[in-house]
């Protein structure tokens, strides 16, 4: 094949590459703690190869707070499983901040609330339905 036609062919494959499939770093011991009140392209914040548990959260969360521990336990015990704790407060608020930039990002207006995304980057499910998921995965391993 000729290097033209390589050329095309790595183009036009990076083209179907899906903004879902852009991975950040392989996951470590605990659950990664990202956002602190900004918008984020979560994304970017998914485990190649893992089932991603999103968990949008905030220390001023009496719920919230409930599943610190066994989430942290679910990352650490389940290899295939990653945990990405998006911290809806900005530094500085001692509450929870309803108006900061990733809460209206994602039209937060009850947490805990989690996303849960496949291995492969898609979103598996949202909700009602992930909170279900999580609490089974969390009752399985406890």
């Amino acid at each position: 094949m000729n290097k033209s036609l390589q050329l095309l062919l790595v183009i036009a494959l990076a083209g179907l590459a899906s903004p879902a499939m852009s991975f950040a770093a392989p996951k470590g011991n605990d659950p990664l703690v990202v956002s602190h009140g900004e918008e984020i392209d979560l994304a970017g914040y998914l485990v190649p190869g893992k089932t991603t548990i999103v968990d949008f959260t905030s220390q001023y969360c009496g719920p919230c707070q409930s599943y610190t521990e066994p989430l942290h336990k679910l990352h650490q015990k389940r290899a295939d499983v990653a945990v990405v704790k998006v911290d809806i407060n900005r530094p500085g608020i001692q509450k929870i901040d309803w108006k900061s930039p990733v809460a209206g990002q994602y039209g937060l207006r009850s947490i805990p609330q989690f996303k849960v995304f496949g291995p492969g980057g898609k979103l598996l499910a949202e909700g009602k339905e992930a909170r279900a998921m999580v609490d089974r995965w969390i009752k399985q391993n406890r």
